[in-house]
């Protein structure tokens, strides 16, 4: 009988201004990755729940910027994150969906 090796709950925060590419500002596995939710949570901070995307940016330094590669899908991220809080970019019109220069 195959033994599956216990799971280790992974976190990371990223940090996001609007002016330069998302920062990694907090990573960790087991009781930290806990701590990294509980204060997301505290915080109102939307949780997005990706595995494969977690190992992918576990890999950075703190403080280091996402790759260029992952540029769009953390784009999307943060924009359903924006959203789920009623948040938009300035010039944005919510009903449309569409900058207001488009």
């Amino acid at each position: 009988m195959k033994q599956t090796p216990p799971t280790t709950k992974q976190a990371i925060a990223l940090f996001y201004d609007g002016e330069t590419a998302p920062k990694l500002t907090a990573k960790g596995h087991d009781a930290i990755a806990e701590q990294i939710i509980a204060i997301a949570r505290e915080a109102g901070i939307p949780l997005y729940e990706n595995a494969e995307l977690t190992k992918l940016l576990a890999t950075l330094d703190l403080g280091e910027e996402i790759p260029k590669l992952l540029y769009i899908t953390i784009a999307e991220i943060i924009a359903l994150a924006y959203r789920l809080q009623n948040k938009y970019p300035p010039g944005w019109t919510p009903d449309t969906d569409k900058p207001e220069n488009a």
